[in-house]
């Protein structure tokens, strides 16, 4: 004890202060702000990753789905008159050709980028078919082959010796592999096709061949060459080099011919024959396409087996999913929340009616509706209403058993009576003071719906039951059922719109998830 007060002998009376005379921690106290409702949810769905990224998502497949539309030069937003009646109409570019088709940009074709570049595997290629590529890059200018993936040698016995086959696994570019296609023209359009020869300096139409040279195998129009047999075999000169087997007979010809001509032609090649008042060519497909289109093709996603741009056909396939459940889930919010809110407010008898007639309507089964207004009501209202009045018809119900059990939840609150004792009407008590209370859950309900709107809408549209190509001009589900008929020779073509699909359903599942747990008014002020 001694010791200690000897300790203190040196403290004078200015080296305390007292915590209560500094006014710092009581200002700051004073000063701090209570975070709201909505910044106390916003706070708590940020530190759920998941949903964060999937809000991130979800923004992006938004974007995309609003803009490739527009980006794409192979979709068309126009109108159509039908029935006396203009209406809106989506139209998808399709090609009788290029069906199916891998991605492909010019651009990296020409890069060797190894991607896009319209690439396909062929197993097995032997030495004759590996001469019918090169006859397609000796004639087009445009080759076919890629690159060599891989070279077999198959040893075998003849008659006691030993033979040695050689194959080949090549990457095959599948618009250049096209090549030469026989179109029949009429005298106007090879005219405008020979103007159009000259003015760009591309060649489109190419010499007719000898039947007799090729053995008759006019149903390959890639053969300009002359054969060794009927099999296609081509008979090469001493040089290695392939021998012409192109018309030259004038009688032959269908029309006269005044515009760019090949190599090597001396003005002696027929490049017409005669067909019932038009003229049977020999066209490089993909330079015909450059003179009907004005460009090249250029396919991001590849094409479906329509033919058409897989890239804008996806957009405008999610930004009709998007928009239509966005609009469905508006719908069967205001119709729930209107319906809910009158149920749980006044209860008693009124609220049991109500309650039976949501209890029939949700015994209707959804498919057989829906099935039944494409067969009779699209026809007066139109494909997308009458979808649409599918949906909203019991899609309201969900919505307002839960606004039901909010208003019995939060009706008998202190708030509430004292707001009644103030004389607030009926209507002010139900959408001022009870209603936004409710709504975190309502929109959490809606965010959920989304997605099983969005799954509901694709199932029928893949099962064939309702149509919307001819307005919409494509839809998720009818892309993904196109592809049944190439699932194993054309992949991409259920690629892109199942992994829209797919990450469009996840996202918003988890983003849902988010909103939920950030509303739950169990976890209210905890700290952000």
């Amino acid at each position: 004890m001694r010791d200690s007060m000897r300790d203190l002998e040196g403290i004078s009376r200015e080296d305390f202060v007292f915590a209560a005379e500094d006014p710092a921690p009581q200002k700051e106290k004073r000063t701090k702000k209570h975070s709201g409702y909505f910044t106390d949810a916003l706070a708590r769905f940020r530190k759920n990753k998941s949903s964060v990224a999937a809000a991130w998502i979800l923004g992006f497949l938004f974007v995309f789905a609003m803009i490739s539309p527009i980006v794409s030069p192979y979709v068309h937003i126009g109108t159509q008159r039908k029935e006396g009646k203009t209406r809106w109409q989506i139209v998808l570019d399709k090609d009788a050709q290029y069906v199916n088709y891998p991605p492909f940009v010019p651009a990296a074709a020409v890069r060797n980028l190894g991607f896009l570049d319209g690439g396909v595997i062929h197993e097995s290629q032997s030495e004759g078919q590996m001469l019918y590529w090169r006859g397609i890059a000796r004639e087009t200018g445009m080759d076919p082959v890629i690159r060599v993936v891989r070279t077999h040698e198959i040893v075998s016995q003849y008659r006691g010796e030993e033979r040695v086959r050689v194959t080949y696994t090549l990457k095959t570019n599948k618009y250049y592999e096209t090549g030469i296609r026989y179109m029949t023209l009429s005298l106007e359009e090879f005219a405008n096709i020979q103007r159009f020869q000259n003015e760009s300096g591309i060649q489109v139409i190419y010499p007719a061949v000898d039947p007799d040279l090729i053995f008759g195998l006019e149903d390959r129009p890639n053969i300009w060459y002359r054969l060794s047999d009927t099999k296609g075999t081509p008979l090469l000169d001493e040089a290695g080099q392939f021998i012409p087997a192109y018309e030259t007979d004038p009688e032959r010809a269908g029309a006269e011919y005044d515009s760019l001509r090949i190599p090597g032609d001396d003005g002696s090649y027929i490049y017409s024959t005669k067909k019932s008042g038009a003229v049977r060519c020999r066209i490089c497909y993909y330079n015909y396409y450059i003179y009907k289109n004005g460009r090249e093709p250029s396919y991001i996603f590849g094409t479906n087996v329509m033919g058409q741009d897989l890239f804008g056909a996806v957009g405008v396939g999610g930004s009709f999913s998007l928009l239509f459940a966005l609009a469905v889930s508006a719908i069967n919010l205001f119709v729930g929340a209107v319906y809910g809110a009158v149920q749980g407010y006044y209860g008693g008898v009124a609220d049991l009616v109500m309650d039976r007639i949501t209890d029939i309507l949700s015994g209707v089964p959804f498919t057989v509706v829906a099935a039944l207004f494409q067969l009779h009501l699209a026809q007066r209202v139109g494909i997308v209403p009458s979808f649409l009045f599918a949906f909203v018809l019991t899609g309201w119900i969900g919505i307002a058993s839960l606004t039901r059990k909010q208003f019995y939840r939060f009706k008998g609150r202190e708030y509430v009576l004292a707001a009644r004792t103030l004389g607030a009407s009926d209507r002010r008590l139900m959408f001022r003071h009870i209603f936004p209370n409710s709504l975190g859950t309502l929109v959490t309900a809606c965010a959920l719906v989304i997605p099983t709107t969005i799954s509901a809408e694709t199932t029928l549209s893949y099962l064939g039951i309702v149509n919307l190509s001819d307005l919409v001009g494509t839809s998720l589900g009818t892309l993904l059922s196109q592809w049944q008929t190439a699932m194993t020779t054309s992949p991409h073509a259920m690629l892109f719109p199942a992994l829209f699909f797919s990450l469009l359903l996840i996202s918003f599942n988890l983003f849902g998830n988010g909103l939920r747990d950030a509303f739950n008014p169990s976890t209210r002020g905890e700290e952000g």
